[in-house]
């Protein structure tokens, strides 16, 4: 059995190749996280029973790792974080890690690269930030988090393939958004190609866009064909069973059309 190199945050870290000036290794409070995301007492109560240990594990700022900032009418990304988190409970249900995912993405100011700790594996997601159009110097998220969990069976070939192109010497370093976004190039080439067998990054924002939303509807599709052939398994009336048939190959002939586009 081949060893998994991504079984714990320094595996994770060293694949990603940041320079040690970029290192900041400092533990983060959990107060801070509620006091700064958690919009709600769920939230607040969520962040404190769920998360054991938050670390602040680098900073990629242009004095270290020599790639411009990026400003426009809609963001301005001066740094990017690098943040990893220890769960306590790994066998909570994914809706919760999902809202964990999110709180910590809005708490924090700058894009980040995100990576949980849970049970045998890791969870890494990354997602984009822009200025609120409610507050003035405040920042949201834009669009959704890109997560993807990893090393749940060990390395595989095709991990193996996203392990080797997420250093920070193979993003693009026209700017520190640029960057940003090949890291979520990177990931969403994971997540394609769960799907398709092939690993292979998107050439331009448009076409992570579009291999985005085919992700979200190939996953919806499946949830989907996965319920119908547990009702068509117990259903004993022949009528209802080619009825259940025939949505279920309109189900699979979508998720054909979905993959294509990945």
């Amino acid at each position: 059995m081949r060893a998994d190199p991504i079984g714990t945050f320094a595996g994770l870290v060293r694949a990603l190749g940041l320079p040690p000036e970029c290192r900041v290794d400092k533990r983060v409070p959990k107060k801070l996280l509620m006091e700064n995301g958690a919009p709600t007492a769920v939230d607040k109560r969520l962040i404190n029973e769920r998360i054991e240990h938050i670390h602040w594990l680098a900073t990629l700022k242009p004095t270290t790792i020599g790639v411009s900032p990026y400003r426009d009418n809609q963001r301005e990304y001066l740094e990017i974080a690098v943040l990893a988190v220890t769960l306590r409970d790994a066998t909570a249900k994914p809706a919760k890690t999902a809202r964990l995912v999110e709180l910590i993405h809005r708490a924090v100011p700058y894009p980040t690269l995100l990576i949980f700790a849970h049970g045998e594996s890791l969870n890494l997601s990354l997602a984009h930030k822009r200025w609120s159009l409610g507050e003035a110097g405040r920042t949201v998220l834009a669009g959704e988090v890109v997560e993807c969990r990893l090393g749940d069976n060990g390395a595989t070939r095709l991990e193996e393939n996203f392990l080797a192109a997420l250093p920070l010497a193979r993003q693009p370093r026209t700017n520190l958004y640029a960057l940003y976004q090949g890291w979520i190039d990177t990931l969403l080439a994971l997540l394609a190609s769960r799907v398709t067998g092939t690993f292979t990054r998107t050439e331009t924002p448009a076409q992570a866009t579009e291999r985005l939303a085919a992700l979200g509807e190939y996953a919806r599709l499946e949830v989907e064909a996965t319920r119908l052939r547990a009702v068509a398994a117990k259903e004993r009336q022949m009528a209802r069973q080619v009825e259940l048939n025939l949505k279920l190959k309109r189900i699979e002939a979508a998720q054909t059309a979905a993959r294509a586009r990945l």
